[in-house]
Formats: structure tokens, C-alpha cells, sequence
């Protein structure tokens, strides 16, 4: 028979679940009173006695609350608790996996020489039993060497002073064994090691203003700095003081980011530190002239202000730019940059050359404006409008002949399609002046044969791009596509840098580009769409809606269309 059995009536009340590993681990060597409060505070946790105090805990184990405070600080430095907070107290319990090693039943007259001799380093307090226990076990648990754990304890208590806690000993301890460093010989080298440096980084403080002294991580950060990333104390000094950073953390932050883009030397740093505050100071103003608030300038520096001025544009030219899109309702910096491109692709980059390219998209808009409304229509200006009247230009016409060929689009389906067919006519014929159009005998209402197929294949190629770009704008408002795509855009033009002067980047560029491709391809079969969707689906796809082949022969759809219209 079992030695121990439950009682069915005991199975069906309530109950308090406790670990096994508990059980097994550390109830045999746990304090008395530490497993009546341990024991307890998971009873009042796991059923909902979330109202009791200190008090009310002291009451029921008929103990003080000094006692029950002193219990929870054992069993934090156990690792089986954790004081969040001491006023007022707040405690949490782990769980017994959190803490390291096995506890083990320790002999404290084993360690009265070496207790005395850590009381005399911590003079400022005297020691509980639980904080020596403590000692005991990471002597050991770790096999540390007593006048080893003694050297690193004074090492702390140099450190942090008197009134130091014995969780920081802890950690260094610790840290100290996991790199086997145990002995007193050892020991000895490494906080001579430490000792060394401390100089250094007591300047490094000193400079930028922290007070404390450096402890052990800052010594580890220092050695990376200098040995692992090559930074001299003066090079570390002018980043923490570029970067602002007041701690060991942050000051690792900016040299890593300096490490990054290669930047070792002082005055490359002062430098690269007032090429930064220069970016987002221009991005700053960038926002200001879009109307864009900036919670975190730093996502619209990188993915922005940082590429633009990598392609040449100045700070001032950027502003132009940005009061101008503004202007045409392109305010964001996504917007902007589209613009931005367009203008890098024509090699339009200096201050000089944008304004002057906006000068002319100024007056090519008022005559675009003038043409609508003689059209007889009052809707915005789109970019299609300025893809019309840059052909148009290139066809040599003048604002008068585009105003009469508007005068004879009025009332039309498609004004501006009209007008492309009655100046393709004008052009063929070779009428360029206002008076050429009366001696041709062709009214401004009447179209000519040519024109009249014209207008049919440019309506037929419009509605067919028109279908491609509602595709492409359904495809975009997705957030996984449309992402993929910018960074393709920016990519190829960042390949055609890499290819002139960085093969291996180039190489790296087109790997890239090749990852992104097969992602938006991915995503669009996941939205329903296919590649061929986003291109013009001609209703002829031998002449692609041109109504000639690629010898220059009428295709079968013109020669029907003209025998369908009796042309």
C-alpha cells in the first residue's frame, strides 16, 4: 500500500498547486519561516486573496512584518520571489525553474573564517543568515576560491559603497564564473584589468558629464570600443558628446552606428555628426513646408532626406521642392518622393535646374489650364494633361494653334483625345499656323479620315491603360505590395549607381531586387491579381491598338474599322 493516500473528500476542495522541482529542490534546505511565507503567498495568489497586506500576511503566520519582508528578501536572492516594489511592498512569485544551480544543504561553520572576513568588508551593515547563506552557496555552487568571492565583494563594495545590495555582488559574481574566472589568481587579473581602464573611463564620464563610477559593464563596453571596434578615448569622448549619450548603452549605440558607415577618426566624426544634425534639420523643414508632423524624424531621415541628398540635391533645392509639392496637393513625403525621382531621372538636381524646371511646369500649366477651359471643362490639372502638351510641343504647335484645336474639341466625350487626333491631322498636313487650317478647308468641328482613326486607336489604347492602372492602383493600396515596390524603385536606381563603380554592391543590389521582385509577385497572387493584369490589355494584340503591324502595314482591325465607318 502507497505511504501516503488522498482522501476522496480532500480531491474535491480546493486546493494550492506548488512545483514539483519545488518540492523535490528546496523545500528540503528552505527556512522554516521563508516556506510558511513562500507557501502562503502562493495560497493568497492562486485564490484570489488579492486584498491582503503585510499586515494581514504577519497576522496569519503570527510573525512580524520585519519577519515577512526579511523572508521575501530570501527568497528573492533564492530567485523564487521578486520585490517589485518595497513602499509599498509588492512581491511576485517565480517559478523555481528561474533559479540557477541546485541548492544544496550548506554548512555555515564551514565559512566562519570567511564570513568574519565579509563582514569586515561590508562594514557599513551587519550581514542577515540569508545573505551569508547566499555567499556560501555561490562558493559552493561555482567553486569559487573564499579569497577569490572576498576580492570581487570588496571590488563591489569599492564600487557601490556600504550600502550596496547583495544582488549586484551576485551578478558579478556570476559573471565572473561564467567566463571560469574562479581563483584568486584570476580574479586578480581580471579587476586588474578592470583597474587599468577605470582611468579611461573615468575621463570618458567625466567629459560628458556622469558622476557614478564605471562598474563592470562599462569596462566590458570599453574593451569592445577599443579592441573590438578601434576607437581611441578621444574618438569615444567627441561621439558621446555628438550623440548625447549620458551611459554606457547609449554611447555603445552611436559607436556602433559610427563603426557602421566607418567612421573612426575625430574630425570624421564631428563631421558625420554635423552632416546628421543637418539631415534632420532638413527634414525638419521638409515636414514644416508639407504640413507633416513628425513624431520620429529618424524613419523619414533614412528612408528620405538620407537617399535624396545621396542623389544630390541640396537642402535648399529639397525645400523648393517640397513648398512646391505642397502646393499641388502632393503633401507627404512618400508623395514628394516620386516627384523627387522624376526629377533625378531627367538629371535635373541643382537649385538652379529645379527651379527652373518648375518655372516651366508653372507656365505649362497655365496654358494647360487655358486649353480646359476652352475645352469647357473645369477639373483640376492631372499629370496626363502635361503628357499631352509636352507631345503636343514636340510637334511644334503654339498656344494659339492648341487653343483653336481646343475651340474644336468643345462638347466632346473625350476633349483632350479629340484634340490629339485634329493636331496629328494638322501635323500630317503640315498646318502650323491658324491661317493653314481655313486654306485646308477643314472646319475646327470636322475631322479628317486619318484623325477620325486616330481618336478610335487612342480611345481604344486609353481605355486599355486605363484598366491596367485601376489594377495597378488596387494593387498599391496594398500595404505588403505597395512597399515591396517602392523599395524596388529606389533599389534600381541605386543599381545603376553600383554597376558604374560597385561590383560586389552591385552584385548585392541585384540579389535584392531579385528577393523583392518574387515577394510583390507573391503578394499580388495572393490578392487575386496576376502580373499580366497591370499591363494595357489590347483589344488587338497583334498592332497593341496602333492599327499597324510591325512592318508598318494596315493591321485586319484597321481595315475592318474602315469598311465598318465607310472611311
Amino acid at each position: 500500500m502507497a505511504f501516503i493516500s488522498v482522501a476522496d473528500e480532500l480531491t474535491k476542495k480546493g486546493s494550492t498547486i506548488i512545483e514539483n522541482k519545488f518540492i523535490t529542490k528546496y523545500l528540503p534546505v528552505l527556512e522554516s519561516r521563508a516556506l510558511k511565507v513562500y507557501l502562503f503567498a502562493l495560497y493568497a495568489c492562486q485564490n484570489g486573496l488579492n486584498s491582503y497586506t503585510p499586515q494581514d500576511f504577519a497576522t496569519k503566520l503570527e510573525m512580524s512584518e520585519d519577519d515577512v519582508l526579511s523572508c521575501f528578501e530570501y527568497l528573492e536572492e533564492l530567485e523564487l520571489a521578486s520585490i517589485i516594489s518595497h513602499s509599498p511592498l509588492e512581491v511576485k512569485i517565480l517559478d523555481a525553474d528561474n533559479v540557477y544551480g541546485t541548492p544544496k544543504k550548506l554548512k555555515p561553520e564551514k565559512y566562519s573564517a570567511f564570513a568574519s572576513a565579509v563582514q569586515s568588508v561590508i562594514t557599513g551593515r551587519m550581514i542577515s543568515t540569508n545573505e551569508f547563506m547566499e555567499y556560501y552557496y555561490l562558493l559552493d555552487e561555482y567553486s569559487f576560491e573564499q579569497n577569490a568571492l572576498l576580492m570581487i565583494i570588496s571590488y563591489c563594495v569599492n564600487l557601490k559603497g556600504n550600502d550596496i545590495r547583495y544582488q549586484y555582488i551576485k551578478k558579478v559574481a556570476k559573471s565572473f564564473a561564467d567566463e571560469g574566472i574562479t581563483t584568486a589568481k584570476k580574479v586578480e587579473e581580471k579587476l586588474s584589468s578592470y583597474t587599468s581602464s577605470t582611468p579611461a573611463l573615468s575621463k570618458i564620464f567625466a567629459a560628458i558629464g556622469v558622476a557614478r563610477k564605471p562598474d563592470p559593464d562599462d569596462n566590458a563596453l570599453y574593451e569592445k570600443w577599443t579592441n573590438e571596434l578601434g576607437f581611441s578615448d578621444d574618438a569615444i569622448i567627441c561621439a558621446a558628446k555628438h550623440f548625447k549619450a549620458k551611459s554606457g548603452e547609449k554611447i555603445d549605440e552611436a559607436l556602433k552606428e559610427l563603426y557602421k558607415n566607418r567612421k573612426f577618426d575625430v574630425k570624421e566624426i564631428e563631421d558625420y555628426s554635423k552632416a546628421k544634425t543637418s539631415l534632420y534639420a532638413c527634414a525638419t523643414e521638409i515636414a514644416k513646408s508639407l504640413g507633416v508632423y513628425m513624431q520620429n524624424a529618424s524613419p523619414y531621415v533614412e528612408n528620405y532626406v538620407c537617399v535624396w541628398r545621396d542623389y544630390g540635391f541640396e537642402g535648399d533645392t529639397l525645400k523648393i521642392i517640397a513648398d512646391y509639392c505642397f502646393m499641388q496637393g502632393k503633401n507627404s513625403f512618400e508623395a514628394m518622393n516620386d516627384f523627387v525621382l522624376s526629377l533625378y531621372e531627367e538629371g535635373i538636381i541643382t537649385e538652379k535646374a529645379v527651379s527652373e524646371r518648375l518655372t516651366a511646369i508653372a507656365a505649362d500649366d497655365k496654358t494647360i489650364k487655358n486649353i480646359l477651359k476652352t475645352c469647357g471643362m473645369t477639373r483640376k490639372i492631372i499629370d496626363p494633361d502635361r503628357q499631352y502638351l509636352k507631345r503636343w510641343k514636340s510637334w511644334d504647335f503654339s498656344d494659339d494653334m492648341l487653343i483653336k484645336a481646343a475651340e474644336t474639341a468643345q462638347g466632346k466625350s473625350n476633349p483632350l483625345a479629340y484634340m490629339n487626333a485634329v493636331l496629328s491631322s494638322w501635323k500630317t498636313q503640315g498646318i502650323t499656323a491658324p491661317d493653314g487650317i481655313a486654306q485646308s478647308g477643314e472646319a475646327f468641328g470636322g475631322e479628317s479620315k486619318k484623325a477620325i482613326i486616330e481618336r478610335h486607336y487612342y480611345d481604344l489604347r486609353a481605355e486599355a491603360a486605363k484598366r491596367a492602372e485601376k489594377m495597378q492602383a488596387k494593387a498599391m493600396k496594398d500595404e505588403q505590395y505597395s512597399l515591396a515596390k517602392k523599395k524596388l524603385n529606389t533599389l534600381s536606381i541605386q543599381l545603376a549607381f553600383a554597376e558604374v563603380s560597385d561590383e560586389e554592391l552591385a552584385k548585392k543590389i541585384s540579389d535584392e531586387i531579385a528577393v523583392l521582385e518574387k515577394q510583390a509577385d507573391e503578394r499580388l497572387v495572393a490578392l487575386g491579381i496576376s502580373k499580366a493584369d497591370l499591363l494595357p490589355r489590347y483589344k488587338c494584340e497583334k498592332c497593341k491598338d496602333t492599327g499597324y503591324d510591325s512592318h508598318g502595314k494596315q493591321c485586319e482591325c484597321l481595315q475592318k474599322f474602315i469598311r465598318i465607318n465607310k472611311l
